[in-house]
C-alpha cells in the first residue's frame, strides 16, 4: 500500500433537481463511466480553491470558493493505485454554461435528474452523490477498507 494519501475534490453542480456528471475517457477500468467534475488538491492549495480551479479546468464554469460547501468526506481505498480522501463540495452558484474542456480525458458532460441518474456511476463519487441526495447527516464515510477484527 502507498505511503501517502491523495486528497481529491469533487464538485456537485446542481440546477434545480439536476446534477452535472462527466463521462470518463481513457483506457482504465473507469473509462466510459460517469463521474463528478473532480481533481487532486495541489500543494499549498485550499480545498475550495482547488474545487473552483478544477471546475473551471474541466467544465468551464467559474465558482467563487465562498459559494462551495462541504457535503461529504470519504476515505477511500481501492479507487486507483493510492488511498485517497475525497471531499465533496456543493456549488450553490456559478457563472457560465458547463462544457467539456478536457476532451482528451472526458467523453462528455451531461445533466441528469436526481431520480434519473445513470447506473454506471463510478463507486467512489457515487458515495458523495448518495450522501448529498439523501441529506445524510453523517458527513464522513469509509469505503474499500478491510473491516478490522473486533477483539
Amino acid at each position: 500500500m502507498a505511503a501517502r494519501h491523495l486528497i481529491d475534490v469533487h464538485i456537485l453542480l446542481t440546477d434545480n433537481d439536476r446534477l452535472l456528471l462527466t463521462r470518463r475517457g481513457g483506457t482504465d477500468e473507469f473509462a466510459g463511466r460517469w463521474h463528478l467534475p473532480s481533481g487532486k488538491l495541489d500543494k499549498a492549495e485550499a480545498l475550495t480553491a482547488a474545487a473552483a480551479r478544477e471546475a473551471y479546468e474541466e467544465i468551464g464554469v467559474v465558482i467563487n470558493p465562498a459559494d462551495l460547501r462541504v457535503v461529504h468526506v470519504a476515505h477511500v481505498a481501492g479507487s486507483g493505485p493510492e488511498p485517497r480522501l475525497g471531499v465533496f463540495l456543493h456549488a450553490t452558484r456559478w457563472q457560465g454554461e458547463p462544457v467539456n474542456r478536457e476532451p482528451d480525458k472526458c467523453l462528455g458532460v451531461a445533466w441528469f435528474g436526481f431520480d434519473e441518474l445513470p447506473e454506471d456511476i463510478i463507486e467512489y463519487p457515487a458515495i458523495g452523490i448518495r450522501a448529498f441526495l439523501d441529506g445524510d447527516t453523517a458527513l464522513f464515510s469509509e469505503y474499500g477498507w478491510p473491516v478490522p477484527a473486533v477483539v
